[in-house]
């Protein structure tokens, strides 16, 4: 199936190849089997979801655990899992909070939306003090793109190829993977895209493996076109774990403050945690002019998400940016608070951080040894190893890797395949060593299996 049409397994789970078909049948369980079916049945078909991999039970801490009581340790999580499943911490304010006040209408506010709002705006430090909540990362990107046209008057948008920044119109009008678009006709308006600063296979490969020059074609655009408003970007690209340098985003910070360019980070799939630091552009040592977040914001239990600005930003008040219902949703702060307090309760940004030593050190010994592995890319616990078939060409090891997703999902062990041929590893930031230890092992044992098989 290498000669499938690549755009089909570009992104997202590999779900209509003879492998896939594969793992369905062998699930014997009629219990599952009749699950699945009635999924089949009832909800609208879609890419990257339809049919469902698996259905599950239960979840809790690093696991997820489907209808045959089988465990896999979670690698995925829809980036929702910094803290696993089920948090204690996370349930108890939560509980606590459905019995005082489960629902805040929007003209009103409450104390667990304020004291989110207050905690959020520190831990991001610098000038970032204004919030908007959200449901959802998509309709927080949606809010920052509003206000980017309001404060500067223009409504062009500079974003990346391949790219991702939500399933909405808006959203997929800035996003760069064109499998979202098609089929949609006309989108937003005034959307320009440049490559993306990658290291293993750029647009624009470096001798010195310098991506800076990727930030100059930023200004190269911005100054052609004129009118842009804004920049929008993931600090480190999360689907096949792209990781530009700081000198990258030293020089995109410095473009945008030369052309009066907002620069909007999408940290939605990588905040709270994930790169080590509480925000990915913290790590970079800049700070955006807004940024978006989501996803694990609630704890991996309530979804809420959260656009953060600069006070001097703070003059759209004739506008409604978000006007959504649960815009100070008591339950969603509550998750949301309660997950930043536990992260500093446990110190998981330094435990992040030394778990990314260990990761990467453990990865590179793999490249060493196993000639599929083309490259290994990553920050904190969010790490991507990419196969290939020639470490010459590069050619995309579409097969095997999804070979390895489902020996390792055999042996319990969860993850994305992202681009066809980049295993994606993200496991929740509360993973013991040894836990961390076992799922690499599982990792390996694939990797050794399908390069034995390919030579």
């Amino acid at each position: 199936m290498a000669d499938q049409a690549t755009h089909l397994r570009s992104e997202g789970d590999v779900n209509n190849t003879p492998a896939r078909e594969e793992w369905n049948q062998q699930i014997q369980d009629d219990a599952t089997q009749a699950l699945l079916q009635r999924d089949a049945d009832v909800f609208l078909h879609q890419s990257m979801s339809t049919p469902c991999l698996d259905s599950l039970e239960a979840a809790e801490g690093i696991y997820i655990q489907d209808t045959r009581g089988k465990r896999y340790m979670d690698f995925h999580g829809n980036n929702v899992h910094q803290l696993g499943y089920a948090h204690p911490h996370v349930i108890k304010r939560v509980t606590e909070q459905m019995h005082t006040l489960p629902f805040s209408p929007r003209r009103f506010t409450n104390e667990t939306a304020v004291k989110c709002a207050e905690k959020l705006t520190d831990i991001c430090g610098g000038e970032l003090n204004r919030v908007l909540f959200a449901p959802g990362g998509t309709s927080v990107v949606g809010m920052a793109l509003k206000l980017a046209r309001y404060i500067t008057g223009n409504y062009k948008v500079v974003s990346l190829w391949d790219s991702f920044h939500g399933a909405s119109l808006d959203a997929i009008s800035v996003g760069g993977e064109a499998c979202f678009r098609e089929g949609m006709g006309p989108l937003m308006a005034g959307v320009e895209r440049i490559p993306p600063a990658v290291s293993y296979r750029g647009a624009f490969p470096s001798q010195d493996g310098s991506d800076v020059h990727y930030a100059d074609y930023l200004e190269y655009v911005i100054e052609k076109e004129g009118g842009i408003g804004a920049f929008i970007a993931e600090g480190v690209r999360n689907t096949d774990v792209q990781v530009p340098s700081k000198a990258y985003w030293k020089r995109i910070r410095e473009i945008c403050d030369k052309h009066n360019v907002l620069l909007i980070i999408d940290d939605i799939p990588n905040g709270m945690g994930r790169s080590g630091e509480w925000f990915t552009y913290q790590a970079f040592d800049i700070e955006p002019d807004i940024l978006c977040i989501g996803k694990g914001f609630g704890g991996g239990l309530v979804p809420i998400a959260a656009m953060v600005t600069k006070d001097k930003y703070n003059t759209a008040a004739e506008i409604s940016l978000g006007h959504y219902t649960h815009e100070k949703s008591a339950l969603g702060c509550a998750a949301a608070l309660a997950t930043m307090e536990a992260i500093e309760q446990e110190q998981l940004l330094e435990k992040t951080r030394n778990d990314s030593e260990f990761v990467k050190a453990r990865l590179l010994q793999m490249k060493q040894q196993y000639p599929i592995i083309g490259d290994v890319r990553g920050i904190g616990l969010l790490w991507g190893v990419e196969l290939v078939k020639n470490h010459i060409t590069k050619d995309r090891a579409y097969d095997e890797a999804e070979q390895v997703l489902y020996q390792c999902l055999n042996q319990g062990l969860s993850f994305k395949v992202s681009q066809g041929n980049v295993i994606q590893l993200s496991p929740p930031l509360i993973i013991t060593r040894d836990e961390l230890t076992k799922a690499l092992d599982i990792f390996e044992q694939a990797i050794a299996h399908v390069s034995n098989v390919k030579n």
